[in-house]
Order: C-alpha cells, then structure tokens, then sequence
C-alpha cells in the first residue's frame, strides 16, 4: 500500500510540474515568465570568438527580454551531461542548475535516453522555427542517427574541412583522403597531428578514418556491437598505428584542442590541421589568428557533417528564459552575426529562402572570407556514426595511445 501510494505521489508530482512547464506554443507568456529570469547556459568556453558572440548575445538578452545570461564555460559537454545526472540521482527534479546547454551527438543520446530533456516538440513551437531549413540540412531532425524529436533545437551546422598554409605547403600535395594523409605524414613527419580523444575535435578525426576505411559503412549507423568491434576498426587502429609515430611530437603528446591546433598552424609547427567549422580559417584570419595565406580544402570523396544543437534539461530552474534564449539563437538576426567569419563564421541553420528581404540582405551582405570554400565546393557530406561509436573509439583510443600531455 506504501508502495503504491509512494508512486501515486511521484505520478501526481510529474503531472504538476509538467502542467507548470512553460508552453512555447503560448509564447507571449513565456516571455512574460522568462523576464527576471537568470539562464545558465552551459557551452564550450574554449574559443575566444564563440565567448564575445555569447557576451554579445547576453546583451541583447538583457536589452530585449530582461534575461540575465550566464555563460557557464565547459571543458568537455559531458560535465555538465553529469550534473544533470548527478542532480537526477538526488531527486532534484526542480530547480536544476543547467538551464540550457550546447550538445549533439554522444550526449544528446545519452540526455534522452535517460529522460533528461525537456518535453518533446518545443524546439519546433519556437516562433523562428518557421525560418530553418529542414528541407535541405536533414541533421536537423537526426543527430548522429538519433531522432531529434523537438528535443533540442538548432544552433549552427558543421563539416569536417582542412586548413593550411599556402605560403608554406604546396598545393599540389595535399592530400586527398585518410590513405592520401598517411603518405603525405610519412613525407612530412612532425607536420601533423590531431588533438587527443576524448576532445571532439580529435574524436571527429578518428571517425572520419574509421568512415573511409571500415568495409561497410552501413554498420556505423548502428550501435556498437562489442564482438564485432575489434574487426571493424582494425583498419582504423593499424592506421593509427603508423600515422602516431609520424604526427608533431612523434605522437609523444597531442594537441589539447583545435584552438591549440589553431596556434601551431600559426607557428608553423603543423602545416595542415582541421576544423568542424567551413569558414574557421577566414574567421581565424579576421581575428589575426591565422596569415592571410591560409586556405581550406577538403578531400573529394566527403567529410563528416553534422548539426549542433542547444537543449532544456528537464528539471532547468529557468525554463521559459532558455526557450526565449533558444529563440533568440535562430532568429536572423543572430545568426546572420554568427555567420560572420569577423565574429564566428558557423554556417546558419536557416532556410534563405524563408527570410523576408530585409533578413536576407544580412547574409547576403556577409564577406565570407578568402579561406571559405563555396557550397559547391565543400564535396559530399558523410553522415555521422551512431553516438555509441565515439564513446567505445574514445575509449579504445585511450588504453592503446592515451597520453599526458
């Protein structure tokens, strides 16, 4: 009886909450709700350009909708996947303190099969829903092969591009595949690298050699199965295998991130590196990161690409201020600033073809940069492995050549 009346008080518990839950559908209230409202937004903090345009944006927060934006500056999404975890665990169902978080992949899965997101649906209730491109970017709806759901709503789309320095690299021996880069490793030794997995940018590496060498590319799209790991990613492990001693530091030590990547292309360390981001080099170039000479390439038969995302966790203390603060990161407004290689240079998740005149003059009056290759010129999009690869390649990646650095 105990028992029973124990769940019964749980049940009644979540149906009220959910009934106090701000409606996006009803957004003149949320906004009214949102008001006063202080959002913990937890985001990578390890980019000084991503860090203004979000000191921009909380301004415009403030300005706008009287919401007080905190960066939360996160190493590594998983922490604060953990905290929610954590929190979950306590029976902390209201009053979280993760109100709004930068995620997709691996943790995005983790998040909802845990039943750690807010409702289903809210992302496509935002009032500038109505401007994304669903039509044409189909990761908006699946996130590495995970049905999005409404679950977390669009924040900027990536591929996977190469950058180098043409005052320094000869054009002619880029290479242009994983094969091609291993050969192009073994005649330019101490010239590459890629930053140590669990980083997403090394992680990316990793997936993009497992996605051009691994027989059938199909497997990739379903979880790890355990007894065909190790026949699956024998090519990859054997590629790194002779690629590692090749790498800058003879693969001793790694990269910490792309940002530290970023400085060794500028000190001529490294002579090719990579990014998630099209148009990094000529953001990088804007900002005086990089020589103006740095130009992208990428390798014809495809690259990896995806979608990132923002997400509610389920007991966030501010919810109707991280709805509007998800609202606001896809109105044309903020993203035709993202887009801008001066601020950021992350492609928008909009549809130009939904903007009125006057939005779509934003991005038409955008330099994109000398180092940003055309639409037609970024080749194929490589759909994304099933999250659970990531997790099992981090950790195999870790027992064969994890490293101190």
């Amino acid at each position: 009886m105990k028992t029973l009346l124990a769940a019964a008080v749980v049940l009644l518990g979540t149906i009220l909450q959910a009934a106090a839950d701000p409606d996006p559908a009803k957004w003149d209230a949320v906004l009214a709700e949102a008001k006063g409202e202080t959002v913990y937004f937890n985001a990578w903090g390890g980019a000084e350009n991503i860090n203004a345009y979000l000191e921009w944006t909380a301004g415009e927060m403030q300005k706008h909708f009287g919401v007080k934006l905190v960066h939360v500056k996160l190493d590594d999404t998983a922490n604060a996947v953990a905290k929610v975890v954590a929190e979950k665990a306590a029976g902390r169902n209201e009053g979280g303190t993760v109100d709004l978080i930068w995620i997709n992949g691996e943790n995005f899965a983790s998040m909802k099969a845990q039943g750690l997101l807010f409702t289903p649906g809210w992302a496509e209730k935002l009032p500038n829903w109505r401007f994304v491109d669903i039509a044409n970017k189909p990761t908006i709806r699946t996130d590495f092969t995970t049905p999005v759901d409404g679950l977390e709503s669009p924040w900027g789309m990536a591929k996977l591009v190469f950058f180098y320095d043409s005052a320094r690299t000869d054009t002619a021996s880029l290479p242009k595949s994983a094969r091609d880069l291993l050969e192009w490793a073994r005649q330019n030794p101490g010239r590459f690298s890629y930053p140590q997995p669990p980083d997403f940018t090394g992680s990316s590496f990793l997936k993009q050699v497992l996605v051009e060498l691994v027989a059938d590319r199909s497997v990739l799209q379903k979880p790890v199965d355990d007894a065909s790991f190790a026949r699956l990613t024998e090519p990859l492990f054997a590629y790194l295998d002779e690629l590692n001693p090749l790498l800058w530091r003879s693969g001793r030590a790694f990269p910490k991130n792309y940002p530290d990547m970023k400085q060794l292309l500028a000190d001529g360390e490294l002579a090719i590196i990579f990014a998630f981001n099209p148009s990094e080099a000529s953001s990088a170039i804007a900002n005086d990161e990089l020589p103006d000479t740095v130009r992208s390439f990428v390798f014809p038969a495809g690259t990896l690409a995806n979608t990132h995302f923002v997400a509610i966790p389920y007991n966030a203390a501010a919810k109707a201020g991280a709805l509007v603060l998800a609202d606001f990161l896809i109105s044309p407004e903020a993203q035709a600033r993202k887009q801008d290689p001066k601020i950021w240079g992350d492609p928008t998740v909009l549809a130009m073809a939904k903007l009125d005149a006057q939005d779509k003059a934003r991005f038409e009056a955008l330099d994109l940069g000398i180092a940003t290759l055309k639409p037609d010129e970024l080749g194929p999009a490589i759909d994304e492995p099933h999250p659970s690869w990531m997790e099992r390649l981090e950790k195999e990646w870790r027992n064969r050549y994890g490293v101190a650095n």
